[in-house]
């Protein structure tokens, strides 16, 4: 009998560092008004030297672990969202299972850009309603800044570093009530990183592996409104729910123009949108549990809320889920 899974707890840590718009401004051209507003950012959270992909998943891992009021050896699935990884192998699950002292569950690490959380939130929901695992830990950590062309003013601008996680667990009533994934391959250079180990790391004329993020800003933006916008038809049809049945909103924290839109696609104030791209920027997988955790402790999100999160990232991939918290 497939039973369903439910949040137990939720968690969340930024890297100490935090990069203002006015320290930009002395780097790049641009200005403080100008960032914030095309895209509502006014700071974003840096990783320090030496400090990986897997050391913030760490910190948020065990927050949502004393959330949920669990202990280590209680784990038994590990999904990791990330396009920053460590290492190229062992995947980031298998670095943060042995972090926590986690010995002999399956631990995976996925990749679809910035919709990598929910992704693996679908992931481990599936896990748990087949029996298969009976607490999951769900991760979506990156350090963008590692990617990042600094001169690159289109870019620059927008992403930072942090992780977020979830614990879910088996229930009788519907936690994660649905989850909707697509990608289209179509639109792969649109945004993209141009190197790994298969095609390669060519070096360019400054002696430099020119590993970092491309994105045509324009039209990235275009496809995401449409995308996102549809996929929230496709929730609520799917779960023959109105709009008005929503209680919040928990977007991917990619720019503030994009989170308007879904919502505007919803009928919802911002009042009962959970925003918080001013205060890290576009961390990708992060994202959504970030803006989650952050509108649960502060109060905001409370247990049998209604809650659409969403995420559009490179790839082209999106998806959303429905949850009842």
């Amino acid at each position: 009998m497939l039973k369903y899974s439910r949040i137990a707890g939720t968690g969340s840590h930024l890297p100490e560092r935090i990069l203002t718009n006015a320290e930009l401004e002395k780097t790049i051209e641009t200005s403080d008004q100008w960032i914030q507003e095309r895209t509502g950012i006014r700071e974003r959270h840096i990783a320090a030297q030496g400090e990986t992909t897997v050391d913030l998943s760490v910190q948020a891992a065990r927050r949502a672990m004393q959330a949920a009021d669990i202990q280590a050896d209680e784990i038994d699935l590990i999904v990791f969202g990330t396009c920053t990884p460590d290492l190229i192998f062992p995947n980031c699950g298998a670095l943060l299972q042995d972090r926590l002292g986690i010995r002999n569950c399956p631990a995976m690490s996925l990749e679809a850009a910035c919709s990598s959380f929910i992704y693996a939130l679908s992931v481990a929901d599936k896990f748990i309603r087949l029996g298969d695992a009976k607490c999951a830990l769900v991760i979506g950590a990156e350090t963008l800044s590692r990617i990042v062309d600094w001169t690159d003013r289109s870019t620059a601008i927008l992403f930072g570093d942090g992780a977020g996680a979830v614990i879910l667990k088996p229930d009788e009533k519907p936690g994660v009530i649905s989850t909707h994934l697509h990608a289209d391959g179509f639109y792969k250079d649109l945004l993209y990183c141009p190197v790994g180990p298969s095609k390669g790391f060519d070096i360019d004329e400054t002696g430099r592996t020119p590993m970092f993020i491309h994105m045509a800003g324009n039209e990235v933006f275009k496809v995401a409104v449409k995308s996102l916008g549809t996929i929230v038809d496709e929730t609520l049809a799917a779960n023959g729910l109105e709009k008005s049945a929503i209680d919040w909103l928990v977007p991917h924290q990619a720019n503030i123009r994009i989170i308007q839109a879904t919502a505007k696609k919803l009928d919802m104030p911002m009042e009962r949108v959970i925003v918080t791209v001013q205060d890290h920027g576009n961390t990708s997988s992060a994202s959504v549990p970030l803006a989650l955790d952050t509108g649960v402790r502060d109060g905001r999100i409370k247990r049998g809320n209604l809650i659409l999160l969403e995420a559009f990232g490179g790839g082209l991939t999106w998806g959303s889920a429905l949850i009842r918290f």
